[in-house]
């Protein structure tokens, strides 16, 4: 991964820009010696949020059965009769 100091975000923005579009590698700007922040391209930045929302719901079903909060499938079939029309 490419480290970048937050000065030369501000004076070499384009380039910086333009080698991470090219590249498709993260760029971890830093602040005074500390991580601040990370440049990634817009499409895998989207990419990632797909993904993180698909884990999400995994995880929401998961807690759904370890909780009981399940139905059978005659009663998921009545409880949806009105959409499966």
């Amino acid at each position: 991964m490419k480290v970048e100091l937050v000065t030369n975000l501000k004076r070499q923005a384009t380039k910086i820009l333009a080698d991470l579009h090219l590249s498709k590698e993260p760029v971890l700007i830093t602040e005074h010696g500390q991580p601040s922040a990370y440049l990634v391209d817009v499409q895998d930045y989207e990419f990632m949020q797909r993904r993180l929302e698909l884990l999400e719901g995994l995880s929401r079903g998961e807690r759904a059965v370890l909780e009981g909060r399940t139905l059978s499938q005659s009663e998921a079939k009545q409880k949806m009769s009105k959409w499966l029309k």
